[in-house]
């Protein structure tokens, strides 16, 4: 594996945990707690290494991707864009609170703060893989 896999590993990882999500979602309302949690969990995991690949190809490289498309898709880019990285950062503490009122046997917070999080964090799974295909599929630029 080369620097230059990352970005689709990254998508990979934003997709795997969006389906993760998505099972966890349905498993919670079948009632189905045990598969729920194995999602959920899943998904965290998941989602933590797509962090940890984010930020080690990032620092390492350096490296910023120009969004070859223009006009209005441009805009409908940059204000996915925007909205991706600012939930990201606001999703990781909400991830965190929830995950660990879950794990307390807290369910009835649990739920509240899942009320918020799993939409925010679905957002951010499934935001980051368009944004993978908006500048490595659909409008590269040539490097």
């Amino acid at each position: 594996m080369t620097l230059q896999d990352f970005p689709a590993l990254d998508a990979s990882l934003n997709g795997t945990a969006a389906v993760l999500l998505t099972a966890g979602f349905v498993f919670i309302k079948r009632k189905n707690t045990t598969a729920h949690r194995a999602c959920m969990l899943g998904a965290f995991a998941v989602s933590t290494v797509f962090l940890a690949c984010y930020l080690y190809y990032h620092l390492t490289t350096g490296a910023r991707t120009p969004f070859g498309g223009t006009g209005a898709i441009r805009t409908i880019y940059y204000t996915m864009l925007i909205s991706h990285i600012l939930l990201a950062i606001v999703i990781v503490p909400l991830i965190l609170r929830t995950l660990t009122l879950a794990l307390k046997g807290n369910y009835k917070r649990h739920r509240a703060w899942a009320r918020w999080t799993f939409p925010l964090w679905y957002y951010v799974s499934v935001t980051g893989v368009l944004v993978y295909f908006f500048l490595y599929q659909w409008w590269p630029t040539s490097s």
